[in-house]
């Protein structure tokens, strides 16, 4: 059965009798733009990953520790939450619930928790932009994001691809064998859980990697690092111009070359004496660490590359955020509340909607993230515990002065005053004026005659 064949039969009754399909990956510069095959009217675009997977994953992730200092904050914190089901009632959301359901993402895998399918999530999305998983045999399986392709298509505008008014989803192929084709094993938009929290603008469905911006930071930073290697490396001291007389003959210069390299290259042989001879004339040129202010240089790039994934560089330990006043107990809270706030939570809440593809909520709920038990939003606890405490003077407030404690609770929940409603009880008691009295008997007159 062909690709098509089997879209066709994988693929729900369409919404619109127009309606037919094509997307696609992210790696590779070129994009695939041919028509499937059986169809004259139904043509494929494949949106193939920037640059190289295990590009990434070799030359930066494992290669640049600021890079992967960032990855691991990321990670460690992100990791760190759980799952639940949360009631969504009139459009509010409710209480946080669980059910059997949540088993798959409490044990996605033999051996693993929550915490590891998190792990696995974040570090696929960040390296390249995107997270593919499936449910195989009652298990959670991890797609390689380099060997999965995203197809859709138009069958109202063949040539305008994805871009189409009516392109849709079709779903996803998965080819371990060969990336960026139509040979592989068909899943469903159904079936696939696609975490992409960072929406690349020039395709539809497909994320971007934070890291494809700052590339150039990056290679900056890999640069100075190997500069500061080479440094030690010859010497640790500045370049060195020796000059010989003219009349040196080539076998001898090259003899010298050696003998001078042999003694004063090297960490081992740095600031031994140097000894000339021979006409040789010895001159410093360049500039040292110091003179270059390599620290601040370093240091800049680092600070681009926290900015870009969303992690203050006081929290993952960069040098520019150890210094002034960066650690005083306020400007660490502000941004440990700007990491959690700012980057994880809007991580959490698209996890949450992703892994809905694979583990449906129940009716008139969502899928949602827990994060009570996270050791580093503790401080936000307190000051949630500070928001009730508010909340409910103001609910005994409301209820005394005479409105109803359901509306009450609504009507703070949702900070919306206009859902009040009283109940026309006035005093602290909550009686209604008058009742469960009797109006005083009027006073029996005296007998005539004064007995």
């Amino acid at each position: 059965m062909g690709l098509l064949e089997r879209i066709a039969a994988a693929r729900p009754t369409p919404r619109r009798k127009s309606a037919d399909w094509s997307e696609p990956s992210f790696w590779d510069l070129e994009r695939l733009r041919s028509p499937l095959i059986g169809s004259s009217s139904l043509r494929s675009d494949t949106e193939l990953i920037e640059n190289d997977f295990e590009g990434y994953v070799e030359g930066i992730y494992k290669r640049n520790g600021a890079v992967a200092a960032l990855m691991f904050v990321r990670q460690l914190i992100f990791s760190e939450a759980r799952f639940q089901f949360r009631q969504m009632r009139n459009g509010r959301p409710g209480q946080l619930f669980g059910t059997q359901d949540l088993a798959l993402l409490e044990q996605p895998w033999p051996g693993a928790t929550t915490g590891d399918l998190l792990s696995r999530m974040i570090v696929d999305a960040d390296l390249a932009g995107n997270c593919y998983l499936t449910v195989v045999d009652g298990r959670i399986r991890r797609l390689r994001p380099d060997w999965v392709t995203i197809v859709s298509g138009s069958r109202s505008a063949p040539d305008l691809f994805g871009a189409a008014l009516d392109a849709e989803l079709l779903g996803y192929i998965y080819s371990p064998r060969t990336p960026g084709t139509d040979e592989g094993t068909l899943l469903t938009p159904g079936q696939v859980a696609h975490f992409a929290p960072y929406p690349d603008p020039v395709a539809n469905w497909r994320g971007m990697s934070w890291i494809t911006p700052v590339l150039r930071e990056i290679s900056a930073d890999t640069a100075a690092t190997v500069h500061k290697l080479k440094f030690f490396e010859n010497g640790a001291t500045p370049n060195v111009v020796v000059g010989l007389d003219a009349s040196v003959k080539p076998d001898d210069f090259n003899r010298f070359v050696a003998l001078m390299d042999e003694q004063h290259k090297g960490v081992d042989n740095a600031y031994r004496t140097l000894y000339l001879g021979g006409g040789a004339d010895a001159k410093v040129v360049g500039a040292d660490l110091r003179q270059l202010d390599f620290k601040a240089t370093q240091g800049a790039g680092e600070s681009r590359l926290a900015a870009a994934a969303g992690v203050p560089s006081v929290i993952v330990g960069f040098s520019e955020g150890l210094q002034g006043s960066s650690l005083n107990a306020g400007n660490y809270a502000s941004s440990r509340r700007r990491l959690a706030d700012g980057t994880m939570r809007p991580l959490w809440r698209n996890a949450a909607g992703s892994l809905a593809s694979i583990v449906p909520p129940p009716a008139s709920a969502e899928l949602w993230y827990d994060d009570r038990d996270i050791a580093f939003l503790r401080e936000d606890r307190k000051d949630a515990a500070e928001i009730q405490g508010a909340q409910a003077q103001t609910i005994r407030t409301l209820v005394d002065a005479g409105y109803e404690p359901a509306t009450v609770v609504a009507a703070v929940q949702a900070e919306d005053y206009s859902l009040l409603k009283h109940t026309g009880y006035y005093s602290v008691q909550l009686q209604e004026l008058g009742a469960g009295t009797n109006p005083a008997a009027p006073p029996t007159p005296p007998p005539a005659g004064g007995q």
